[in-house]
């Protein structure tokens, strides 16, 4: 049995998000909170909600046992890139891209 939760559109590119999620991937649900709490990176935020999401459909949806749960499958998928222009030397511009992320993080409980 697995409880999954899904966070669409999140503005921060899929390479950050990536080294955060190898840091809690197998992770018992409690401690990968306690990392997520003090690593100080931009993608722990939406993280943290993400897996107290995951978290409460386990519990309330599946019926699963929250002391046991553990981050079984986390990762991330690359959304639409926002292309945004900026002013450059002699009325020139350049092009910003301005990436998303799709995140899927994945829970079950240990036998």
């Amino acid at each position: 049995m697995e409880a999954t939760a899904k966070v669409t559109y999140v503005r921060i590119t899929p390479r950050k998000v990536k080294i955060v999620l190898d840091l809690i991937r197998n992770q018992p649900v409690d401690k990968a909170l306690a990392i997520l709490k003090y690593t100080p990176k931009a993608a722990c935020e939406p993280l943290i909600k993400l897996l107290n999401s995951a978290k409460a459909n386990a519990e309330n949806n599946h019926n699963m046992d929250p002391d046991r749960l553990y981050v079984a499958e986390v990762f991330v998928g690359q959304g639409p890139t926002l292309k945004r222009m900026r002013a450059r030397a002699k009325g020139s511009s350049t092009r910003i891209n301005k990436k998303t992320s799709h995140i899927t993080l994945t829970l079950r409980e240990a036998e």
